[in-house]
């Protein structure tokens, strides 16, 4: 797929327009509405906050429904690879990624109705989701909010059929606050009177009440993780449970325990839209859930044929020390099935807690490669990440890239094939998909 239309059009935004954030509904608002304000002509929509866990409820979501058999439309953020992963088109036999061609001429007529306002770029790339969503048809959009919740742009979504908290952490504390209830209630932005939401597995019983509060004061029916739903580990599978009973099914293609409270949520959420999710169609999508670079097991490609023989690598862009937890815990299962021994290459950037993510790794990893993160000028310098590895209990060493770190395990191990983490950020993730020839498709 070439991707120079849409790029050129993306980077002529970028020269005019901020590349963060700047929360707040009215500069969107007014675009949408020279618009036609497309957001109201979407087929139902699932829409997703939380600070982990969105994009695999999202991939749960999207993997449910087209195995019932429905057509959906899937937004989420960020890219690894390339911007057109944002927005997944539905089509018979399953969601396909923009084309290049439709995705230019929409960023272009979204421009042209903005007519050089003040707006940021991902206000504008909002725009071209809702936009893409209404001119093609589908049963389902599951819409990832990028950051928040109740200023995000995508929060202009009146009546969604359902909303969908996942687990809140602190991340992102410049914008959201540094208490987990005021990060809560920034989530719980995008829940609408009267309208249903799921609230996913919290680690923070005080975030949990602020969600519950703040959907009872909105009177929406609520069906909250552990309570009115779960999702459990026997004999080697997965059961769901809910008012409607069991299903027994496989446990979910995506590795790791907290997998399972995801996939839960997802169901949750699927059914709350309104959408009958059959036991078969629940088993095929336990089984073809698909969500690169978060504990992705890294295909063949140029990267990995640096790495030593036999070597089983893994990439992860989870970024907190809350996404460092549950990596953590899901490389511990790895290890007890088949023993390997472990190193990290780890690239963040500096709005991230690095020694919060590495403590998660304390005891588990032999050795940590801290590598510079190229796709972001807020990259930790790497000499400097290993400093925050080794005050986190870590053995650390700088090196100058992921490539170089693989040849210097391949040149330096000589015992049984290591397990490999590549984890710390999304940017990372992404470089690295790109660099082993393995985008998302």
């Amino acid at each position: 797929m070439t991707t120079l239309a849409a790029d050129r059009e993306i980077e002529s935004l970028m020269a005019l327009h901020p590349k963060g954030f700047d929360l707040s509904l009215d500069r969107i608002s007014r675009l949408l509405e020279r618009l036609g304000n497309p957001q109201d002509h979407l087929p139902p929509v699932i829409h997703i906050a939380g600070t982990n866990g969105k994009g695999s409820c999202a991939a749960f979501s999207r993997a449910l429904l087209e195995a019932a058999g429905h057509l959906v439309h899937v937004h989420t953020s960020p890219h690894l690879v390339n911007w057109h992963e944002r927005y997944r088109l539905a089509a018979e036999g399953g969601g396909r990624l923009v084309d290049d061609d439709v995705f230019a001429e929409t960023i272009a007529r979204v421009a042209k109705a903005n007519e050089g306002q003040t707006i940021t770029v991902f206000e504008i790339l909002t725009a071209v989701t809702f936009l893409l969503f209404s001119e093609h048809p589908a049963e389902a959009a599951v819409i990832e909010v990028g950051l928040g919740g109740r200023f995000d742009a995508t929060n202009v979504i009146d009546r969604p059929a359902v909303s969908v908290i996942m687990p809140v952490s602190l991340d992102h504390e410049a914008y959201l606050g540094d208490r987990v209830e005021l990060i809560a209630a920034e989530k719980a932005g995008i829940i609408k009177r009267g309208c249903p939401v799921v609230i996913g597995a919290q680690e923070s019983d005080t975030a949990l009440q602020v969600l519950i509060e703040t959907a009872e004061r909105l009177d929406c029916p609520t069906f909250v993780y552990g309570q009115d739903f779960l999702a459990f580990e026997e004999n080697g599978r997965m059961v769901y449970q809910d008012e409607d009973g069991l299903m027994d099914l496989p446990p979910p293609r995506l590795p790791g325990r907290h997998q399972f409270a995801n996939a839960a949520a997802a169901i949750a959420a699927v059914k709350a839209a309104g959408f009958e999710i059959s036991h078969r169609a629940a088993e095929k999508a336990m089984a073809t859930v698909a969500w690169p670079g978060r504990m992705q097991k890294l295909p063949q490609g140029r990267l990995t044929d640096l790495a030593p023989k036999g070597a089983d690598i893994w990439l992860d862009g989870g970024h907190n020390p809350g996404a460092g937890i549950v990596v953590a815990e899901a490389l511990a299962e790895q290890e007890e099935k088949n023993p390997r021994p472990l190193f990290l290459i780890a690239g963040m950037i500096n709005t991230k807690d690095q020694a919060g993510y590495f403590r998660a790794f304390k005891g588990l990893v032999r050795h940590v490669y801290t590598v510079p993160v190229s796709l972001s000028e807020a990259g930790v310098p790497n000499d400097e990440l290993a400093v925050r590895a080794t005050e986190a209990g870590l053995s650390a060493e700088p090196v100058s890239s992921v490539a170089n770190a693989l040849m210097l395990l391949r040149d330096s191990w000589d015992g049984q094939p290591p397990r490999i983490l590549i984890g710390g950020s999304l940017y990372l993730a992404g470089a690295v998909l790109a660099e082993n020839g393995t985008p998302p498709t």
